[in-house]
């Protein structure tokens, strides 16, 4: 019989909409995201909640991960960097996770194409597929895939709606 793992969840406040962060009992992040209007953050709850694999408590600030979602919509944005996260393996496939990583190191303050990031993990012909694979990025915020734009600059695309992306991104402008 495998062992339940234990969720803590918690929801940070911010000028945006309601931000759940969701952690192990090691205090890693295993899911973050917008659940307003969010269908792939929804989804993932949801999953944890019907999954025999996992139990779900809400707790203050796990492992000080809603602190520091606040702080960075307060402008701290270095409080996100370097967020202790969960591997991906079991919830990714290969490819997803490369493009997950690629998203990691996107700074502030800065964007990249899906073409750029396709091109960035060996297989520019992926970009559509880097699409996908954004779109079902599990550590939302942290991960930042709000910080991928289309070729010409367009804001395509965002699981937390596109008004949200550019707010992001005009926070984050001031990182620059």
């Amino acid at each position: 019989m495998t062992a339940t793992l234990r969720i803590f969840l918690d929801y940070a406040r911010t000028p945006i909409g309601r931000f759940a962060v969701a952690a192990d009992e090691e205090g890693r992040l295993r899911a973050s995201g917008f659940t307003e209007q969010h269908a792939r953050m929804e989804r993932q709850l949801q999953i944890y909640s019907a999954s025999p694999k996992f139990s779900i408590a809400r707790e203050s600030n796990p492992g000080g991960l809603t602190e520091a979602v606040e702080r960075y919509f307060a402008g701290e944005f270095a409080a996100i960097r370097g967020l202790p996260i969960a591997p991906f393996a079991a919830s990714g496939t290969p490819f997803q996770c490369a493009v997950w990583r690629a998203l990691g190191e996107i700074p502030f303050g800065e964007t990249r194409s899906y073409a750029e990031i396709a091109r960035q993990i060996g297989n520019p012909a992926a970009v559509r597929a880097v699409g996908m694979a954004n779109g079902s990025n599990p550590i939302g915020l942290i991960l930042p895939c709000h910080r991928v734009i289309g070729s010409d600059g367009s804001l395509t695309g965002y699981g937390g709606g596109v008004e949200r992306k550019r707010w992001l991104l005009a926070h984050e402008s001031s990182a620059t």
